[in-house]
């Protein structure tokens, strides 16, 4: 009897003993730091709040950086832990860039951080229980806000105000305007960019997907370009860098205008007088380079400034009506902020359609749109990309003007803004949204609206 006991107490021992040595190992073998830039060498702060950032999260949410431990090569946790990496970069990408300081860290970072710390969402506890030194302690957990609450005051809600409004070359913008509406961009003379970017439909065209060149439809919703200016990258996809490689894509794209820049060029230098004009702002003349460049002079002064919302974020608490300010006390409640962060509220990162559940499968289900099956579009960054990650992936569109840039989302799904206001809280937050609180929310989202040349873009 003693014998037997005597082995079901040894088995306990060398249990706990073994389990005890994943942590004990763990903690032993620690991170190297990656190497701060040298632009942030001197930030005492950043490297602690990065250090911390490195050892709490790069496990699972920046792609390379994974420290995988020695039982990761054991059947089952390989698979288990190789899922668990995948959906987190599927949630949250965390670039190594960022962690050295070679890339900012923007409002919708800092928005996601503070969110799931506060929540005690991550760490998860099935990390930090292997991981003793990832644990974020309540010390830890204030450091981490201080740092987070000084380089983004008031929860990354940002005005559009002059200072924050991008520097242009007036010479080049007046070519840009001109060239933005001259038609001769596209193969057939037909289509120029506002036939997509309407200024008078919210900078977008109002439909579900664009018409191009001898009736060819597009395959995604076009974005608007107002305030495109503030986003961090251009297209649903991000495979442009800046407006200026984004202005270059519909021209050369065979569904949309279908044209090439040795036949823009032709046709633009038999004008003479545009020809003369071009060449006393370029003197290297008329080329794709110097075309998109003023016409991304040109977008980056579509701002919208002076929305209700920019006057309550001044100080005019009258600027928003009563059901507004409730609307707006729910987007906060419900972290529509933590994506929808900065001066475009929104435009700042990618997000998967879909983190609680699955958009494609209900929306396919449902014909929301016409959609019956997922096409490439859906696929969104991954298309850029090919990493697995980025699939259902997009840029975060501004939600700035959303009252008059419907149909909404990448697939043109809705043009119900309450609708799409409850699409968001379910697939995103896992919330289902009252009716009530919705329509509260889409009257706050009413309050973006702003002002282009002085008149208010809901009257134009």
């Amino acid at each position: 009897m003693a014998s037997k006991k005597s082995l079901v107490l040894g088995g306990i021992a060398l249990g706990t003993c073994a389990i005890l040595s994943f942590p004990i190992i763990n903690l032993l073998t620690p991170r190297a730091p990656l190497q701060i830039s040298a632009a942030k060498s001197s930030d005492a702060r950043f490297k602690k709040f990065s250090r911390q950032l490195q050892t709490s999260c790069a496990d699972c949410h920046t792609s390379g950086l994974t420290q995988y431990p020695f039982y990761f090569k054991l059947p089952i946790a390989n698979t288990l832990i190789a899922k668990d990496i995948l959906e987190a970069q599927s949630a949250w990408d965390l670039p190594r860039e960022k962690l050295t300081g070679d890339q900012p860290f923007r409002e919708a970072d800092f928005a996601r951080i503070k969110l799931v710390i506060a929540n005690q969402e991550m760490p998860p506890a099935k990390y930090t229980a292997l991981h003793w030194d990832a644990i974020i302690t309540p010390d830890v957990q204030k450091q981490l806000f201080e740092y987070i609450d000084n380089n983004n005051p008031n929860d990354g809600l940002t005005p559009i105000s002059k200072r924050n409004m991008p520097q242009t070359d007036a010479k080049k913008v007046a070519l840009g305007k001109a060239l933005f509406f001259d038609k001769r961009l596209s193969q057939d003379n037909t289509l120029n960019c506002a036939s997509c970017h309407g200024l008078d439909k919210g900078g977008t065209d109002q439909t579900q997907v664009s018409i191009g060149v001898h009736g060819q439809k597009g395959s995604i919703n076009s974005p608007t370009v107002f305030n495109a200016a503030y986003n961090f990258c251009q297209f649903w996809d991000g495979r442009a860098r800046d407006l200026q490689e984004q202005s270059a894509g519909p021209v050369t794209n065979p569904v949309e205008m279908g044209s090439n820049f040795d036949d823009v060029v032709k046709k633009l230098e038999m004008d003479a007088p545009f020809k003369k004009q071009f060449v006393q702002t370029y003197p290297d003349g008329l080329s794709k380079k110097n075309i998109t460049d003023a016409i991304a002079q040109y977008e980056k002064t579509l701002i919208t400034p002076n929305s209700p919302y920019d006057k309550f974020l001044r100080g005019e608490k009258d600027a928003l009506t009563a059901q507004q300010k409730r609307g707006y006390e729910l987007f906060l409640s419900n972290n529509c902020a933590s994506c929808h962060s900065g001066i475009n509220m929104g435009g700042q990162s990618f997000e998967k359609m879909g983190v609680k559940a699955d958009y494609f499968a209900w929306r396919n289900i449902h014909k929301l749109g016409g959609h019956t099956k997922i096409n490439m579009a859906d696929n969104g960054r991954f298309n850029a990309t090919q990493k697995q990650s980025d699939r259902f992936k997009f840029k975060v569109p501004t939600l700035r003007n959303i009252a008059i840039t419907y149909p909404y989302f990448h697939d043109g799904s809705t043009s119900d803004l309450v609708q799409a206001v409850q699409i968001m809280a379910r697939f995103q937050e896992g919330t289902e949204l009252s009716d009530s609180d919705a329509k509260d929310i889409a009257a706050f989202l009413t309050s973006t609206t702003g002002e282009y040349e002085g008149k208010s873009l809901a009257t134009r």
